[in-house]
C-alpha cells in the first residue's frame, strides 16, 4: 500500500518556476481554470460555446445589433458571425430583421426564448464568476479587471 502522498512515478507535478514569470503563461493558466468553470456552469447546462453565450450577452445589453457590429466587437470575420447567428437562430434563440431605419441592413435580434435564456444564463454567470474570483478581494477584481481591460486594448 502506497503511503500518503506518494504518486506513481511521472505523475507528479512539475516545477512551474521556469514558467511562472511568463504572463502569458499565467493567462492560459487563469484561462483554464475560467473555460472549464464556464463549460460546467453554463456550456453544458445551456448547450452553449462561449462566444454564443457573448452574443447572446451583447444583445441582451443593446437591445439589437447588426452583424457587423457583432463582426468587430468579438473580432471575428463576418462570415463566422453569420453562421454563429444562423446556430442561435435555429435554436430560435435570434432572430434577423430588416432596420426600421435602413431597410437593406439587418438587425439581429433575441427572440423572447433567446431573452429568457440570456437573462437565466447572466444570473448563473455572475454566480460561477463570483465562485471562480472568490479568493480575490473587491479590490483585486477591480484591479485585475482593469488590466485585463488594458491589456486586451479595450480600453
Amino acid at each position: 500500500m502506497a503511503a500518503v502522498g506518494d504518486t506513481k512515478p511521472g505523475t507528479e507535478l512539475l516545477d512551474t518556476g521556469s514558467v511562472h514569470h511568463l504572463m502569458g503563461y499565467l493567462v492560459a493558466m487563469a484561462a483554464v481554470q475560467t473555460r472549464r468553470a464556464f463549460q460546467e456552469t453554463l456550456g453544458t447546462p445551456y448547450d452553449l460555446r462561449t462566444v454564443e453565450f457573448t452574443l447572446l450577452m451583447l444583445l441582451l445589453g443593446n437591445g439589437s445589433a447588426s452583424p457587423k457590429q457583432l463582426a468587430r466587437t468579438l473580432d471575428m470575420p463576418a462570415p463566422n458571425v453569420t453562421v454563429l447567428v444562423d446556430k442561435l437562430a435555429a435554436r430560435g434563440l435570434v432572430e434577423r430583421r430588416r432596420s426600421s431605419t435602413d431597410g437593406r441592413a439587418l438587425q439581429v435580434l433575441l427572440t423572447p426564448a433567446g431573452q429568457a435564456l440570456a437573462r437565466r444564463a447572466h444570473a448563473t454567470s455572475q454566480t460561477s464568476e463570483e465562485q471562480l474570483l472568490q479568493r480575490l478581494t473587491t479590490g483585486e477584481r477591480a484591479m485585475l479587471r482593469e488590466l485585463l481591460v488594458k491589456l486586451a486594448g479595450s480600453a
